[in-house]
């Protein structure tokens, strides 16, 4: 069980192991995606991306209740309407952002290339994280929305640039940037 430390990466599993109980492809990308795959920084959310339907959000809220906040209604809306809504850890206040799947022309690609990280020596004890190209298209498609002003969003970006390097699949990066409108991002960040 977690203590009261904040740790994302801990609550993250707790919401994971959830949904694979379910049966329920999940990706977790955002801040932690980008800590594994470019240059690591603190954050107190987590950012998963889950082929959630209707059927599953009664046995999801019972299945985290007892340790989150759910708002019932928040989920069937982000179901709805492919969105997203939030469960927030009750012990150490860790916002979970569940983004439905099919808000992105990506989605479904993100899940099938979704990659396991492991959490230790167990096998069954792992999380599945976006691929490095997934996550740097996804720091690009949130940079653009945001109005290209948020630094964290640039620096998580040139991290996994740094990091990964030649590593990086630059014609999926090249394909997925022109369909998500960020190819001027792209090749700003590979220039």
């Amino acid at each position: 069980m977690i203590d009261n430390a904040a740790d994302p990466v801990r609550v993250a599993a707790i919401v994971a192991a959830a949904l694979e109980q379910l049966g329920v492809p999940y990706s977790i990308g955002g801040s932690l995606a980008s800590s594994f795959s470019g240059e690591p920084r603190s954050t107190l959310d987590v950012d998963i991306l889950a082929a959630l339907g209707q059927s599953h959000i009664a046995p999801l809220s019972a299945a985290l209740e007892d340790a989150f906040y759910v708002d019932r209604a928040a989920l069937e809306r982000a179901v709805r309407d492919r969105s997203s809504a939030n469960v927030i850890h009750l012990g150490t206040s860790v916002k979970v952002d569940l983004f439905v799947a099919g808000g992105s022309e990506l989605d479904d690609e993100l899940l099938q290339r979704r990659l396991p990280v492991a959490l230790g020596d167990e096998p069954l004890n792992r999380l599945y994280v976006h691929t490095p190209e997934d996550i740097l298209l996804q720091k690009l498609r949130w940079y653009r929305r945001g109005g290209e002003t948020s630094d964290r969003q640039w620096r998580d970006v040139l991290g996994i640039v740094r990091v990964q390097g030649g590593r990086l699949d630059r014609q999926y990066l090249e394909t997925g940037a022109a369909r998500l409108g960020v190819s001027d991002l792209l090749l700003r960040v590979l220039g």
